[in-house]
């Protein structure tokens, strides 16, 4: 668990214009985003650039030399215009656990999602960053660096008082929510808080993508312990291994190429195409589970399309079940972390808000979510021994609720920014480091 030097939530009242990046698994995305105050329009210009494979496991001088020229591009493109005097102030969204000294640093602990950089990790992701804007000579200030969960509860509670906790549930799986500083140990030898008031509230993030690393107290099958022994760090992030959407498709293509090998599905069937890892993902898996179409047509076609693989309609009804079991547990278990956090703080209701691609893609995920959170926290009415919902998401019922978060990334990158600069600009430095 990380501070962050996130002082409260905003006022609602951030105006301003800031730059945005967000450096996930997936896509580098930048942004020009302009806060208008709370209840009005955020205008928002956006670009996105795809990660090269070979950059997740490649050197750091590549990284952060593809992230300066992105945002050198969005800059151009955008025509927008800076001086070394006058800068444009940018949130730097960085998805990865690292310690925060101050809120515009943040060392990289080690890398999850897939990604093995050389020459980051236990280094200051922010002073990397600022080298490379520096050698294009780009008018740029980096004045935060946001974990995405944060970012996701700022962005919700700029608009919305009743967030509670951030959480992001897509290509990882983690939390954030607010705790006084008075209750953070890790803390209390700081220097920088001694002109706070120990009731002042910091934003904390959980990084409980890494809860259980010892293999102690989750059940886990033969294909979460492959996944975790293929992975590019074997060993870390054991929790998100099980529930988040970079794996729920892993596990399902695990699952059947034992079950092909056992002579049990897709006898006959050339299946060299899902022999490669990674290639389901989780939306194929939304489509299959889904699937309404009269004797799985649709289902039938996309393994066709996608894998070259004639599935009879005993396969496809296995297949969904499967589909089925593996959303369902992912979902619990997405439920079991923030359920964690609203005992640690007595939090009895309100608002979780959920940034990523199964919490807001995902059709029935805030379902199950809410259904197994009633369970856990024994709301009135909550039935334990159903273990699956269906429905619409928009019916979830409870005290506690899975609102979408207003682009987390991006948004709450940009509302840090502005809090993070009216605090400096008041004499408030604690937690800035002074460039």
């Amino acid at each position: 668990m990380y501070v962050t030097w996130v002082l409260g939530f905003p006022s609602g009242h951030e105006t301003g214009s800031f730059l945005t990046i967000d450096l996930g698994g997936t896509n580098l995305r930048v942004c020009q985003i302009t806060l208008n105050g709370q209840h009005k329009d955020i205008d928002v210009k956006q670009d996105q650039y795809t990660l090269p494979e070979q950059l997740k496991t490649g050197e750091a001088s590549e990284l952060w030399t593809f992230v300066a020229e992105s945002l050198q591009s969005f800059i151009k493109d955008q025509n927008l215009e800076s001086t070394k005097d006058n800068p444009l102030y940018l949130g730097f969204t960085f998805s990865y656990p690292a310690i925060q000294d101050h809120i515009d640093h943040g060392i990289l602990q080690t890398w999850t999602k897939g990604f093995d950089i050389s020459g980051v990790e236990g280094k200051d992701v922010a002073s990397q960053l600022r080298s490379a804007m520096s050698k294009r000579s780009l008018p740029v200030e980096l004045i935060a660096v946001v974990n995405d969960t944060t970012g996701a509860m700022i962005a919700s509670a700029y608009n919305d008082p009743a967030t509670v906790i951030g959480g992001i549930f897509g290509t990882g799986c983690n939390a954030a929510y607010m705790d006084k500083i008075a209750n953070i140990p890790k803390l209390q030898a700081s220097k920088e808080i001694k002109s706070l008031d120990p009731e002042t509230p910091m934003a904390i993030n959980c990084e409980y993508g890494a809860f259980d690393n010892a293999r102690e107290v989750l059940p886990v099958t033969k294909y979460d312990q492959q996944i975790d022994e293929d992975s590019p760090r074997p060993g870390e992030q054991a929790f998100e291994k099980l529930s988040a959407g970079l794996y729920l498709g892993e596990i399902y293509r695990l699952i059947i190429l034992d079950l092909h090998s056992r002579g049990l599905v897709l006898q006959e069937q050339d299946i060299s195409k899902m022999q490669k890892p990674y290639s389901v993902d989780t939306a194929f898996l939304s489509s299959i589970e889904n699937d309404s179409s009269t004797n799985l047509s649709d289902s039938g076609k996309i393994f066709k399309e996608d894998f070259d693989v004639d599935i009879s309609k005993a396969e496809l009804l296995f297949s969904q079940q499967l589909a089925h079991l593996i959303a369902i547990r992912g979902a619990r278990l997405c439920a079991c972390g923030v359920a964690a956090i609203c005992r640690h703080q007595n939090i009895t209701e309100g608002h979780v808000a959920a940034d990523g691609s199964v919490a807001n893609k995902h059709p029935t995920f805030k379902a199950r979510w809410g259904q197994a959170l009633g369970e856990i926290l024994d709301w009135a009415g909550s039935d334990t021994t159903k273990h699956d919902v269906s429905g619409d998401d928009d019916d979830q019922q409870g005290p506690i609720i899975l609102t979408s978060a207003e682009d987390g990334s991006g948004v709450g990158a940009a509302v840090i920014a502005a809090m993070t600069l009216e605090r400096w600009n008041k004499g408030q430095t604690a937690g800035i480091k002074a460039q």
